[in-house]
């Protein structure tokens, strides 16, 4: 196992959930605490890794993309400030790295941070029913938070295997 269950910050304090609010939001969070959690202890070096050629999936490509994730959900389309131009435009999604020292890695893991703070401000005070335009389509935002629950899933498990290739850690 990654830690043992006493040491995983991800199950402290950790009550059963009542509602599907709360029960959406912890699970959102627990995803977004697994990437950290599989981001811990690494160099900015092996951050940057490339872990799975040909693929440009690296746990620090992960962090800023899923900076732009949470900024497009919640800034852009939640609250409908299209003006903000989106992170990591000009890039490929957060994948493509400038040069990696640990200035870089601790500005995306901010931004990123930054982003998460942000988004659960949006979630407090938006209703689960409330509908958004997505590409022209009437959303209900919980629609849109299943989608980030499965967003962050699914690269939690790409991060599994990334970090798995970096130092054989697994589990979790």
């Amino acid at each position: 196992m990654w830690l043992p269950a006493h040491e995983d910050p991800r199950l402290q304090d950790q009550q059963p959930t009542r509602g599907e609010r709360e029960c959406l939001v912890e699970y959102l969070d627990f995803y977004r605490r697994t990437l950290a959690l599989k981001c811990d202890g690494l160099s900015a070096e092996q951050l940057a890794t490339r872990a799975v050629p040909p693929s440009d999936i690296s746990l620090l490509g992960l962090v800023r993309h899923l900076a732009r994730v949470e900024q497009s959900w919640f800034r852009r389309v939640i609250e409908g400030r299209t003006e903000i131009e989106r992170l990591f435009q000009d890039e490929d999604g957060g994948f493509d790295l400038p040069e990696v020292d640990d200035e870089l890695v601790r500005a995306s893991h901010e931004l990123w941070q930054g982003e998460i703070a942000h988004a659960r401000e949006v979630l407090d005070r938006t209703d689960l029913d409330a509908v958004v335009d997505v590409h022209g389509q009437p959303t209900e935002v919980r629609d849109i938070v299943v989608h980030l629950i499965e967003e962050y899933a699914r690269h939690c498990g790409h991060a599994d295997l990334v970090r798995e290739c970096i130092d054989g850690r697994t589990g979790q």
